[in-house]
């Protein structure tokens, strides 16, 4: 089993089925009957079940429908909880039917099966380490592109769940450990070290490798101009306050070329800040890579890069231009994840 944060920071929540058995986080129940709707909403502090105060609610179907949250159907139970200031739901399950939902999210079914096999281990990998990471915690993974995307309940009939049966089970490790398997959309011609990226003390020492597979991916070159002031906003909102922004001045890049550090100079002063940081403020969907050079010409800032994502792990568009020149699922994971091992899952 598995449990995945679906929903996170919300004030109320409606769940509807088929019919709901709702009860506490101790079983007990808290509603007469099996309503087809269930509202939580967060009140003075304490989680409200139709005027019932509870620390928490666990919600499951009472037939066979799925349960409903925001349009989409989730598999399993759904838990309530009350997380910060807000709420958040949990969604309990099969870890392989939580693997099929990220398949029909972060791959297409439409690729090569290889590329699909490669995405269900590796994703799989990812998600063994967070739930062996946060075993201890209310939930184990997001359901974002902070961890991984989930579409909830995929059809029988999906070719993703073909994926998934044909690996059953197998994971990668690193040096005989689990370890975050990161992937990406492009990663522009070259992948990057993790411990390049992310903060973390206990990345793994993955080796980047030049990635060869372009294919026909639509991220692989980009360009993005962006006004001066909406740029200067979006850096005084990240904390980084210099006024209106001059210069854009890159002071180290990785081997793979991907920006490690830059100094922005505005009419205010100047800021050093990370790479990672500069596209997060920016919006890591605005921005698409830290591999980009700019130039700003008093009105806009200028960018030009390559690729589409933290470029960590297994560029997504490339192992599927690899499975299309009849490379096979392990060559992939071998190429991207030079070093690791197949596995099984206990």
């Amino acid at each position: 089993m598995i449990r995945v944060a679906v929903a996170d920071g919300l004030k109320s929540v409606e769940v509807g089925g088929g019919g709901i058995l709702a009860s506490d986080l101790q079983g007990q129940p808290l509603l007469a009957g099996r309503p087809a709707t269930v509202r939580v909403a967060l009140r003075n502090g304490a989680l409200d079940v139709e005027g019932r105060r509870v620390a928490g609610a666990r919600l499951v179907p009472a037939g066979p429908s799925a349960l409903r949250l925001n349009g989409r159907e989730y598999p399993g139970s759904l838990e309530v909880l009350r997380n910060g200031d807000g709420l958040a739901v949990v969604n309990e399950l099969p870890f392989e039917e939580y693997l099929a939902g990220v398949l029909a999210l972060e791959a297409s079914d439409k690729w090569p099966f290889e590329i699909l096999k490669a995405q269900a281990i590796v994703a799989r990998t990812y998600a063994a380490y967070h739930r062996w990471l946060n075993a201890a915690k209310a939930f184990h993974i997001l359901a974002s592109t902070a961890n991984q995307q989930y579409a909830g309940r995929v059809a029988e009939t999906s070719p993703v769940w073909e994926a998934v049966r044909a690996t059953e089970g197998q994971i990668l490790t690193l040096d005989g450990r689990f370890f975050p398997a990161f992937y990406h959309t492009d990663s522009g011609g070259h992948t990057e070290e993790p411990r390049l990226v992310f903060a973390a003390r206990n990345m793994p020492a993955l080796r980047a490798v030049r990635s060869e597979f372009s294919g026909d991916s639509p991220h692989f070159a980009w360009n993005l101009d962006m006004p001066i002031g909406q740029l200067s906003e979006l850096l005084r909102k990240g904390g980084i306050s210099v006024g209106t922004v001059v210069r854009l001045e890159v002071l180290e890049r990785s081997r793979s070329l991907r920006v490690l550090r830059l100094a922005v100079h505005g009419t205010r002063g100047t800021a050093r800040v990370s790479g990672a940081d500069f596209r997060r403020i920016l919006g890591n969907d605005t921005l698409k890579s830290t591999l980009f050079a700019v130039a700003v010409d008093g009105r806009y800032a200028r960018f030009a890069g390559r690729g589409y994502g933290h470029g960590v792990g297994m560029d997504q568009w490339g192992a599927k231009a690899m499975a299309e020149q009849g490379y096979l699922v392990y060559q992939i994971l071998e190429y991207y994840y030079p070093g690791a091992a197949l596995g099984m899952l206990r």
